[in-house]
């Protein structure tokens, strides 16, 4: 009997999401259909769970990656790349504070070209990267959660307590958004670098796809740094919900037939964490149905 296609544990949520989700009023008051807890488990050592039943824009997620491993928080440096994915909670704050009803286009021209109006709209608050690598102690000190995870992974890899987080409770309200993808453990196993990712609230149509392939990017950056295989990704959702403008988009990658996942490469053997840039990944073998759009929530 023919394995199945792992990704239908991807199509098969979205399914149990339609029909099975209590429908709910969100922060964003566009409504969601939502089920709490989930699981999925993929072998990244010989693909990448990057969806086929619709186009997924790896690149923009791992570019994004990247900007957190950083420890930057405003969106300058990301719209200088191209990615567009965090300009709607500034945006909307900048209308909101200002009265100005700004296309998007203009403000993030602005912030781009603009280092005084970039520092004033463009910041995101103690957001991913921030709490990554310049965690704030009570002592004042920055700790680098990054950096310890790849020191205990070299030095120490048995260990149960390979792990960064974003949830710091003092800074949460100080945050444009807080962290979805909160916590990322790892764990070694034969020399294979397996890592789990907790999610608390997933927007399982537009950012589930993204969270994937930048995890497994990230996975792939450290296991390289370390000296270890690709082993096992899991992602755990707590609050898994689909918008009620995503449903008609949702059925519409239900009727899909999965093609075969791709698989993700590192061109190059960088210095460091800190080395990596968008040309050192190739994603090989990518044959996906067309895009799907949809509107995000803010």
């Amino acid at each position: 009997m023919r394995n199945r296609h792992p990704e239908y544990q991807y199509l098969d949520l979205l399914k149990q999401v339609l029909e099975r989700g209590d429908r709910r009023i969100d922060r964003t008051g566009v409504g969601t259909l939502s089920i709490f807890g989930a699981m999925t488990r993929f072998d990244v050592g010989s693909e990448a769970p990057i969806l086929t039943t619709k186009r997924v824009y790896w690149k923009t997620a791992v570019k994004e990656m990247l900007w957190f491993l950083t420890g930057k928080t405003n969106i300058q440096d990301l719209l200088k790349e191209n990615v567009r994915i965090w300009s709607d909670w500034p945006l909307a704050r900048y209308r909101k504070e200002t009265g100005e009803d700004v296309s998007q286009q203009v403000f993030e021209q602005r912030i781009v070209e603009d280092d005084a109006f970039a520092r004033r709209w463009g910041d995101l608050g103690p957001v991913y990267g921030k709490q990554w690598r310049r965690w704030q102690g009570p002592d004042g000190r920055e700790y680098d959660q990054i950096a310890g995870v790849i020191d205990a992974l070299r030095n120490n890899p048995s260990s149960r307590r390979i792990l960064f987080h974003g949830w710091n409770v003092a800074e949460i309200d100080s945050m444009a958004l807080p962290p979805c993808h909160m916590v990322y453990q790892f764990h070694v196993s034969n020399g294979r670098l397996s890592c789990m990712l907790l999610q608390r609230s997933v927007d399982l149509f537009l950012g589930c796809a993204f969270n994937w392939a930048a995890t497994v990017a990230l996975q792939a950056m450290i296991a390289q740094q370390c000296d270890l295989e690709l082993g096992d990704f899991v992602w755990v959702g707590g609050d898994v919900h689909l918008y009620l403008n995503h449903l008609d988009q949702a059925r519409l990658q239900l009727s899909r037939e999965p093609r075969p996942f791709p698989k993700l490469i590192l061109r190059r053997r960088a210095s460091g964490i800190d080395d990596y840039r968008i040309d050192d990944f190739e994603v090989e073998g990518y044959d996906p149905h067309p895009p799907i759009a949809a509107e995000v929530a803010v």
